[in-house]
């Protein structure tokens, strides 16, 4: 059964501001030590689980506003940040797919988030990746997946050839430029901050969603040691061969949970929805409207009402602050 739908993110409505001091009274930072690797997350709120997974080149951060959105109707949320990303380790490698779903396999495991059965779990951008090869490989780890505007790799049919679009060119470059070796950085470092203000403006709809605070936040993840290469190291790993094919051969058998898939108008649009209608059973989604690449930020109340429903909050509306 599948069910699209198109959705206003009420994008002229203000933007909520972020307070920091009223979340981190609410929210905690902390790591999971696992065998191999250090996964920083954070977490608030009591009940059943939700997990969220960002994507690039951002972390747990772009959750902000939906997480205490969530926290507030009873539920335990959760926002890590994968293998090279955020805050947690950076190895020099493990970029692959499957790597990185074990990880966060391994990682339910350890915070006991599916002692009391499969977990709720959302993704974004890399994150909607990374999510959808957990859902595949270790399926019974997961009850209920929703993804946020990306293509899957070596799933969602490319894009036509030859020279794109300006539009197309605008929100695609990135990945030719990302796997290439060392130019990346060579070209970026000491320029982090101008680098991502541009991502951001031309990727958002609304750009005034990424504040002045914000983009210091980011910034100083993607300036850390390492964070670069490990972020560039999804791209690098991926992008071949060897990585789009272990992650067709993924789609050959689709999933059964329900799954929830949302595009955004100046994002991938139809793609996510109509990709996921073809590997998975019960979808539901569309396309988010008046929206960027950044639904979790850009359209907060949008995604959190969604979320809410698809994961069965009830009476989300009365706590929403």
């Amino acid at each position: 059964m599948t069910e699209q739908i198109q959705q206003n993110a009420h994008a002229t409505a203000p933007l909520p501001a972020f307070d920091p001091g009223s979340f981190w009274n609410r929210f905690s930072r902390n790591y999971a030590v696992l065998d191999d690797i250090r996964l920083h997350y954070v977490e608030g709120g009591a009940g059943d689980p939700i997990l969220l997974i960002a994507g690039w080149p951002q972390s747990w951060y772009t959750w902000r506003h939906v997480m205490e959105r969530l926290a507030t109707s009873g539920h335990r949320v959760i926002a890590v940040d994968p293998r090279g990303i955020g805050d947690s380790d950076k190895p020099l490698g493990g970029y692959d797919l499957a790597t990185v779903a074990h990880d966060l396999h391994r990682f339910a495991g350890h915070l006991g988030l599916t002692d009391n059965g499969a977990l709720n779990v959302a993704g974004h951008d890399i994150g909607a990746w990374i999510a959808y090869a957990w859902a595949a490989d270790w399926p019974d780890d997961i009850r209920r997946l929703a993804l946020y505007d990306a293509a899957l790799p070596g799933i969602s049919p490319a894009g036509p050839g030859g020279i794109p679009d300006e539009t197309t060119n605008v929100r695609t470059w990135h990945f030719g430029f990302n796997r290439l070796d060392d130019l990346p950085e060579l070209l970026i470092r000491g320029r982090e901050r101008p680098y991502l203000d541009w991502l951001f403006r031309t990727k958002a709809r609304n750009p005034a969603a990424i504040t002045p605070e914000d983009l210091d936040e980011y910034t100083r993840l993607f300036s850390a040691p390492g964070a670069m290469r490990a972020a560039f190291a999804y791209y690098r790993t991926l992008f071949n061969a060897g990585g789009l094919e272990q992650n067709r051969q993924r789609a050959d058998k689709k999933l059964a949970m329900p799954v929830m898939a949302w595009g955004a108008d100046g994002g991938v649009g139809n793609r996510l929805y109509t990709t996921m209608r073809d590997i998975a059973d019960r979808v539901e989604g569309g396309v988010i409207e008046q929206c960027g690449h950044f639904p979790p930020e850009e359209a907060p109340d949008t995604v959190a009402s969604q979320l809410a429903g698809f994961f069965g909050i009830d009476d989300w509306q009365s706590h929403t602050p």
